[in-house]
C-alpha cells in the first residue's frame, strides 16, 4: 500500500509487509515521541466491545462498530518498530489484519432483522472479504428449462427417483436399520424374550413424539450415528453452499434437532438464508421467475448434495413441502407436471454447481462436522473457491 502526503521523513514510511497500526506522532529533538498510548488505550476499548457484541450475538452493535471502524478509519497499518512488542502482546486482534470483520457473521443466527443479516454480508462483500457470494445469481437464467426424468438421468447419470427423498425404513441406511430391528426382535422371540410389552410402550412414545414434537426426539437419538450425522452435514452444507452462491445471506445452520425445533424448523436440522428480492415480491402479491428459480435451487440444494455424495438422496421432505407451499402462491399456481419439472430443474441446477465446485462443499462439510462457526464455514468456502480458479 502506498503511502502519499505524509508529514513524516521518508526514513520513517516502513512497508506495510506486516499488518500492525500506526498511532498519529510527532517529533521532538530529532527523536520519535509517539502519542500512541491514548489511541491504543482507545483502539483496546473498542475492540473489546466488538469482542463482547460477538459473544452475546449482537448483530446490530457489532455491525455498528465495523462500519464506524472503516469510515472514519483513524489507525493506519505500520510496521512492528513503531508498534513495539507490548503493544503487539496488548492488542493480538489486530495482527494478520482485519480478520476480525468475519467474526461479524457469527452474531446473524440470534438476529430478528433479516435485513440487517443482509447488510452485514454486503458490508463484508464491499470490503472484498466475500468474493464469491452472489457469484453465480445469473445462473437461473441458463439453460434448458425442460427437464424431463431422461434429461435428468443423462445429466447426472442417476434416476429420477435417486434425487427424491426417501420415507424411513425404505431404502439406503434406514432400512438397514430397520432389518437389524426387525431381525433383532425375531431372535429375541424366538429365544423365548417377549418385548412386545416393551415394543408397545416405545412406538407409542415414538408416536407421541412425531405427533406432539414433530419426531425431534427420534432426530436426536439418530443424530449421534455417524453415517446418519455425516449425512445431516453433507445436506446442510449443500444448502448452505448453494445459497451462498446464488447471493442469498444466510442466518445459520442449525444441526441440533432441539434447537431446531426451539426455533421453529421443520425436521432435524436446518440452514436458514434470506431472499430479499422474494421476500419484497411475497409482500407486493407476486413473484418473479428468477426469484422463484433462485429459491427452487436453494431448497433443492440439499437433495443434490446427497445424491452427489451418496448416489441417491435420503433426506429432503421437508424441503419439498416448503417447495410445495410457495408453487401454491404462485399466481396462477403451477400444475402437477409444471410443479415436478420445476423440481427437476432446480434439483440439475445445484447438482451441477455442487459438482463443479465439489471441493468447496467438502471445505464447508468438513467445518460443519468440526462444530465451526458461520465464519469460518464461508472462509472454508472462499479459501476452497479461491484454490480451484
Amino acid at each position: 500500500m502506498a503511502l502519499s502526503a505524509s508529514p513524516f521523513p521518508k526514513s520513517l514510511l516502513l512497508s506495510h509487509q506486516k499488518c500492525c497500526f500506526l498511532f498519529p506522532q510527532t517529533l521532538v529533538q530529532g527523536k520519535l515521541k509517539p502519542l500512541r498510548t491514548k489511541y491504543l488505550a482507545r483502539a483496546l476499548k473498542e475492540w473489546q466491545e466488538y469482542e463482547d457484541a460477538v459473544k452475546r450475538k449482537d448483530l446490530a452493535r457489532a455491525l455498528r462498530f465495523l462500519k464506524n471502524k472503516n469510515d472514519n478509519n483513524p489507525i493506519e497499518p505500520l510496521s512492528d518498530s513503531l508498534m513495539g512488542e507490548s503493544n503487539r502482546a496488548r492488542l493480538p486482534e489486530f495482527v494478520g489484519g482485519f480478520d476480525r470483520d468475519w467474526e461479524v457473521l457469527d452474531t446473524c443466527l440470534n438476529a430478528d432483522d433479516l435485513k440487517l443479516v443482509a447488510s452485514a454480508y454486503k458490508f463484508l462483500q464491499n470490503r472484498g472479504f466475500l468474493p464469491s457470494f452472489g457469484k453465480f445469481n445469473r445462473i437461473v437464467l441458463e439453460g434448458p428449462r425442460d427437464v424431463t426424468p431422461t434429461v435428468l438421468k443423462s445429466s447426472t447419470g442417476l434416476e429420477a427417483s435417486k434425487l427424491s427423498p426417501k420415507k424411513w425404513g425404505v431404502s439406503g441406511s434406514s432400512r438397514v436399520a430397520l432389518v437389524a430391528f426387525l431381525g433383532g426382535t425375531s431372535f429375541l422371540l424366538s429365544q423365548g424374550i417377549d418385548i412386545r410389552p416393551n415394543l408397545a410402550v416405545i412406538l407409542g412414545l415414538a408416536l407421541v413424539d412425531a405427533i406432539f414434537l414433530g419426531g425431534v426426539c427420534l432426530a436426536q437419538i439418530s443424530s449421534y450415528w455417524p453415517p446418519y450425522k455425516r449425512r445431516i452435514l453433507v445436506h446442510e452444507a449443500g444448502h448452505l453452499l448453494i445459497a451462498y452462491l446464488m447471493g442469498c445471506p444466510i442466518r445459520g445452520v442449525i444441526l441440533d434437532p432441539i434447537v431446531a425445533m426451539q426455533m421453529g424448523i421443520q425436521g432435524q436440522a436446518g440452514t436458514q438464508f434470506w431472499d430479499e428480492k422474494m421476500n419484497n415480491e411475497l409482500a407486493e402479491g407476486r413473484l418473479s421467475g428468477t426469484a422463484f428459480d433462485r429459491y427452487s435451487m436453494v431448497l433443492f440444494a440439499g437433495i443434490a448434495a446427497e445424491a452427489l455424495i451418496y448416489g441417491e438422496a435420503e433426506g429432503g421432505e421437508n424441503d419439498e413441502n416448503l417447495f410445495r407451499s410457495i408453487c401454491v402462491l404462485l399466481q396462477p399456481p403451477l400444475s402437477m407436471a409444471q410443479m415436478s419439472n420445476q423440481a427437476r430443474w432446480a434439483v440439475l441446477q445445484s447438482y451441477n454447481l455442487l459438482k463443479w465446485h465439489k471441493h468447496a462443499h467438502l471445505e464447508a462439510v468438513k467445518a460443519l462436522e468440526s462444530g465451526s462457526s458461520l465464519s469460518v464455514v464461508i472462509r472454508r468456502i472462499e479459501e476452497a473457491m479461491s484454490s480451484s480458479t
